[in-house]
């Protein structure tokens, strides 16, 4: 490999196609104000690098990107760029990881609206994201341990799956197909609208209006703090844990928790064919309620 190191860019493409080098404590910023420093690279390693300039690293190939701060003034920084590693590192410049495939990310701190869309093969473990629309129309993503805050994250979101994480969000989830949440806190409103074989296992869920207008919607041993109005015209078999504030006309299928505050059927623009049970106190065993 090639070594480029302690060395300041700030030029129009200034490692433009660049293969089979290692990119050491270099700064990307200065008067030039140059844009894709990066593109078209093939097999590099980023290290310890700082960026302030926008577009770094487009259509990469085989990269790895460490211990580095793409700070907000790296607008759209990583896109159409495959088989990345990024590790370690702070990214919060608008609009990063678009149409990427088979990215990891490990230990990073991002802040950044828009993130993730469009991309396949994600799988990002042990770091923290704030982006107000997140992974929208992405695929194959597997994530564990992260702490999210956003609005309106995993829309059109398909075959994904996530652990041991803490979804602070709005609308998440909307026209999901095939994803699995599991051991993880999804604080949200209006969860999952219209979403499609989503499956939420041993998962803490609180807010308003809940999975309703879903199919093959399955919960299972999951909690429902301050959930009202849940499951409306959903297709559910869900076993819950404690408390349901209210259900609402849920098309088919089975409910089960501990309590339901208010079972409402009424106003139904369809028949209301799910059974609704309540367990048996402390054994959680289903009777009809």
């Amino acid at each position: 490999m090639d070594l480029t190191e302690n060395k300041i860019f700030d030029s129009e493409r200034a490692l433009y196609n660049v293969r089979n080098t290692i990119v050491k404590n270099c700064t990307f910023a200065g008067p030039a104000d140059g844009e894709s420093a990066l593109k078209e690279t093939r097999n590099i390693v980023i290290d310890g690098c700082t960026f302030s300039l926008r577009y770094p690293v487009w259509h990469a190939r085989k990269y790895e990107l460490r211990n580095s701060k793409l700070d907000e003034k790296t607008r759209a920084p990583l896109w159409y760029s495959d088989d990345g590693i990024i590790e370690n590192t702070e990214i919060t410049g608008v609009k990063a990881l678009r149409e990427c495939r088979n990215t990891v990310i490990r230990n990073c701190r991002i802040e950044s609206p828009e993130f993730g869309w469009k991309t396949a093969g994600t799988k990002i473990s042990d770091s923290s994201i704030v982006s107000e629309y997140v992974f929208l129309d992405a695929e194959n993503i597997e994530i564990d341990n992260i702490d999210f805050k956003g609005k309106y994250s995993f829309q059109y979101v398909k075959d994904s799956v996530i652990r041991n994480s803490v979804l602070d969000t709005k609308d998440a989830f909307w026209h999901a197909e095939n994803v699995t949440v599991t051991d993880s806190v999804i604080k949200s409103e209006y969860l999952a609208w219209y979403s499609e074989g989503l499956t939420l296992i041993r998962c803490r869920i609180t807010g308003t209006q809940p999975l309703c207008y879903c199919k093959g919607l399955k919960l299972i041993d999951c909690e429902m703090k301050d959930c009202d109005l849940s499951f409306e015209y959903s297709d559910v078999d869900a076993d819950i844990i404690g408390h349901i504030d209210s259900v609402k006309n849920p098309a088919s299928g089975r409910i089960c928790a501990d309590s339901i505050g208010e079972i409402i059927k009424e106003d139904s623009v369809m028949e209301s064919r799910a059974v609704i049970l309540q367990a048996v106190p402390h054994k959680h065993i289903c009777s009809h309620q």
